[in-house]
């Protein structure tokens, strides 16, 4: 059996500052190693997303979407999407 990526989305959009970056948190630590997708609708939880994001060792790319964010982080050590 093959060993496939799992990929791990969160859907915070509705949702205001604190519960996406708690949220995002919770993500990056119940799933080490593995990238994560957020998805937000406000540029401020984008940067706050993001700046979480940093402080872990992440990369990060945006990508506007019709109703805001798509942030792809990448663990430490991994080049999934960056």
């Amino acid at each position: 059996m093959k060993d496939e990526t799992i990929m791990v989305e969160i859907d915070v959009r509705g949702f205001s500052c604190p519960i996406p970056v708690v949220r995002t948190k919770k993500a990056i630590e119940e799933n080490p190693n593995e990238p994560v997708t957020v998805l937000v609708e406000s540029s401020v939880s984008k940067e706050n997303v993001s700046r979480l994001a940093q402080s872990k060792g992440y990369s990060i790319k945006v990508e506007e979407v019709e109703d805001g964010f798509r942030l792809l982080l990448s663990p430490p050590g991994a080049d999934c999407y960056v």
